[in-house]
């Protein structure tokens, strides 16, 4: 089953063929997204899990969700837009094929949930192409991808979140004792690779952080070997492993009596229970692009109106469906065929500020490899609530 959805903003249905004329004027959009219709749907058309919805459906559906209810507000608004929804699991059309059509309307922007690195490279080449700006909503990964200035990451990579760290700890804790604490792995000495890198092109004094490499079977007093019991000590979790994170909350809150700590976790713990008992009495920190004022009116608007309709609550994906959507097609816009180089504008804010900065990653050539939010908050939180945002 292919769907392509086609959304025509703005109109009127009772306007004559004149009018319709402005139908040119439209901006036209383009939203990729994995909803696997062929999977949930027989050749007869008969939906196959009965009332159930597996969970790798999820994603893709919730995320076309949020972008539909903001479709909905820009209707409203009576916003001249053409908008387009692949279904990047379709059986009957290959993603290139997809692109291909997309290109072939004329799309002014491309909006995308990723589930891959190959996709994302497929997308962000057929962008560049056509120098259509591309917003990769969710995938926090550049997959490789340079001199590429049609591509928008969203979800920061685990480069900018590492920067950000750095930058927090430089204002926050200059004069504490930093511990890195990590295990052994590839992925681990990336990470410290970063933070030792930025030692050295720091425009600030340099961190003075204590690096551990910890064994698989590490203890309390592996870890109280490397703190100091007259002072706060900031542990930096050196490690995107969910078991590792567990395990050193875990057991930096049973020193909590001799040792006074602050944890600085890593993005992925946006997904960690942290009101874990075994967690008590530790504050713990982590850097996050998309946060969620619960007490925001247009959160708790798509919140009940979620509830109401599918009797369940929204993930973060509705609400990244709604701001990637509702933001760049107003810039769009705003800006038509010059959106390229106002991508970056602030206007429009819909949940998070968004800091839309170039990147350079090869500072001799100074190429512009693409765009990225640099714009990241920590989130603090004590027996799982939150206590701070910074």
């Amino acid at each position: 089953m292919l769907l392509v959805l086609g959304l025509t903003l703005g109109a009127d249905a009772q306007v004559d063929s004149t009018m319709r004329l402005n139908d040119s004027l439209r901006r036209k959009i383009a939203i990729f997204a994995p909803l696997y219709l062929d999977s949930a749907f027989d050749a007869t058309g008969a939906y196959r899990y009965d009332k159930n919805f597996p969970k790798f459906i999820n994603p893709g559906l919730e995320f076309y969700e949020g972008a539909r209810m903001a479709l909905d507000t820009l209707q409203k608004e009576h916003a001249m837009l053409d908008v387009r929804l692949y279904d990047t699991r379709a059986a009957g059309m290959s993603l290139q094929q997809q692109l291909d059509s997309a290109s072939a309307l004329g799309v002014d922007l491309i909006i995308g949930q990723v589930n891959s690195a190959t996709e994302l490279q497929q997308i962000a080449t057929a962008a560049m192409r056509k120098n259509i700006p591309f917003i990769n909503a969710n995938y926090p990964n550049d997959a490789g991808i340079t001199n590429n200035p049609s591509l928008v990451i969203l979800n920061s990579t685990l480069r900018a979140h590492c920067e950000a760290i750095y930058r927090y700890l430089q204002r926050n804790y200059p004069t504490r004792p930093l511990v890195f604490f990590r295990k052994k792995g590839s992925q681990e000495e990336r990470l410290k690779g970063y933070f030792t890198e930025l030692d050295k092109k720091t425009m600030g004094v340099p961190l003075k952080i204590k690096y551990v490499t910890l064994e698989d079977n590490f203890d309390a007093p592996a870890l109280a070997a490397s703190m100091d019991s007259l002072t706060q000590t900031v542990c930096i979790a050196g490690s995107l492993d969910d078991d590792f994170a567990t395990k050193l909350c875990a057991l930096l809150a049973t020193l909590n009596r001799s040792y006074h700590t602050t944890i600085i976790g890593m993005p992925t713990w946006d997904n960690l229970d942290l009101a874990r008992p075994e967690f008590a009495g530790e504050e713990i920190a982590y850097s996050t692009p998309f946060y969620l004022n619960q007490a925001d009116t247009l959160v708790k608007l798509i919140t009940n109106n979620f509830k109401t309709r599918f009797y369940s609550r929204p993930s973060d994906m509705v609400f990244r469906g709604y701001e990637s959507t509702y933001h760049f097609a107003k810039l769009l816009l705003l800006h038509g065929s010059n959106l390229n180089g106002s991508i970056g504008e602030k206007k429009f804010k819909v949940f998070n500020d968004l800091e839309i900065m170039p990147v350079f990653l090869n500072r001799q050539t100074m190429t512009l490899d693409y765009f990225e939010n640099k714009k990241l908050y920590f989130i603090r939180k004590l027996d799982g609530a939150v206590v701070g945002v910074n």
